[in-house]
C-alpha cells in the first residue's frame, strides 16, 4: 500500500506539466526539430523526450534552459516564466495532501490535489449540490443512492472526504466558489425532506459567505446551453496555468485541458448564469422550497 500511494503522489496532478511540455513541443515543432534532437540537448533518450512533452514527468531546470537554447529562445521573460511553470508542477507531484487519507478515492486523488491548489471553482449542476455545499447527510444519501459502493463500509470515508473538501472554503486562502444549480436540484428528495429541508439551509448559509456565490436556473428558462452535462472549471493562479474543466459521465471521468475547451466551458458557463436568478433571488428561491419542505 505504501509504494502504491507513494507512486500515485508524485503523478497525482500532471496539468502543469502537460501545460510546460506541450509549450515546449510547439517551440520545437516551430523551428522544425524531431524529439531526437531534443533528446541528445539533453544526454537523454527519446522516449524521455516524449514523456517530458507529454507531461508525464517532472521537468529540471537544466534541461528547460537546454531546450529553450535549442530551439533559440533568447526571451529570458519566457524562460523564467517556463522554469516557474517547472518548480509549480515539481512542487505540486511532491505534494502530500488530506486525500493520502483515503486510499479507497484513489480514483479522485488528482480532482482533490487540483482542488486544493485552485483559487476557483466554478461548478454547474443539473441533479444534484455540488460537493462543496453538501451536508453530511446529503452526501450520505446521495453515495448510497447512487449504488457505487461494491462494499458499504466506504461510504462514511467518502463522506469525510467530501467534508474535508469544505476546508477549502473556510481556511486562510478561501477557494472563490460559484456553484449554478439547476432549480430540480432543489426539488429532488435526496434523503428524504429531513435531510432536504437542512441542506437548503446550508446551502443559504454558504451564500452568506463574500467568496460564495450560488445561483440557481429557473424552470422557466426552459432549454439552456447547459442541458447537455454538468461541468466542473477549475482556475489556478500559477503562471502559465489553464483552466481545467471536469465532466463526468456515467461511463467516464473527463478532464478537459486545452485552451480551447477552457474557453468554450466558461463561456458555456457564463451563458448559464446569464440566465439564472441573482444571488438575492435565488437565495428567495432556496428559502421559498425549503419552508415547503
Amino acid at each position: 500500500m505504501t509504494d502504491r500511494r507513494a507512486n500515485r503522489g508524485a503523478t497525482v496532478s500532471t496539468v502543469l506539466g502537460r501545460r510546460l511540455g506541450g509549450e515546449l513541443l510547439r517551440m520545437r515543432e516551430a523551428c522544425g526539430l524531431r524529439q531526437p534532437h531534443a533528446a541528445e540537448a539533453l544526454t537523454s533518450s527519446v522516449a524521455k523526450v516524449a514523456k517530458l512533452e507529454r507531461g508525464l514527468v517532472p521537468m529540471r531546470d537544466p534541461d528547460v534552459r537546454a531546450l529553450c537554447h535549442l530551439y533559440g529562445v533568447n526571451d529570458e521573460a519566457v524562460i523564467d516564466r517556463l522554469l516557474k511553470l517547472a518548480k509549480a508542477d515539481r512542487d505540486r507531484r511532491k505534494a502530500k495532501g488530506w486525500w493520502d487519507q483515503y486510499p479507497q478515492l484513489e480514483a479522485m486523488a488528482e480532482y482533490f490535489a487540483l482542488e486544493e491548489m485552485a483559487d476557483q471553482v466554478r461548478a454547474w449542476e443539473l441533479s444534484f449540490v455540488p460537493g462543496l455545499l453538501q451536508t453530511p447527510d446529503y452526501a450520505r444519501a446521495l453515495a448510497v443512492g447512487n449504488h457505487d459502493w461494491a462494499d458499504i463500509e466506504e461510504v462514511e470515508p467518502f463522506v469525510e472526504a467530501r467534508m474535508k473538501r469544505q476546508d477549502r472554503l473556510t481556511g486562510k486562502r478561501p477557494l472563490q466558489l460559484w456553484a449554478i444549480m439547476h432549480e430540480a436540484v432543489l426539488h429532488q428528495l435526496v434523503g428524504g425532506r429531513g435531510v432536504m429541508r437542512a441542506q437548503l439551509s446550508r446551502l443559504l448559509e454558504m451564500a452568506e459567505l463574500p467568496h460564495v456565490r450560488v445561483q440557481v436556473l429557473p424552470y422557466r428558462v426552459g432549454a439552456h446551453p447547459g442541458m447537455t452535462s454538468a461541468f466542473t472549471v477549475l482556475s489556478f493562479s500559477e503562471a502559465g496555468a489553464l483552466d481545467v474543466v471536469r465532466t463526468d459521465t456515467l461511463a467516464v471521468k473527463l478532464w478537459l485541458e486545452s485552451e480551447a475547451d477552457a474557453q468554450h466551458h466558461s463561456a458555456v458557463f457564463d451563458r448559464i448564469a446569464r440566465l439564472s436568478l441573482a444571488q438575492r433571488d435565488s437565495s428567495k428561491l432556496i428559502d421559498s422550497v425549503r419552508k415547503e419542505m
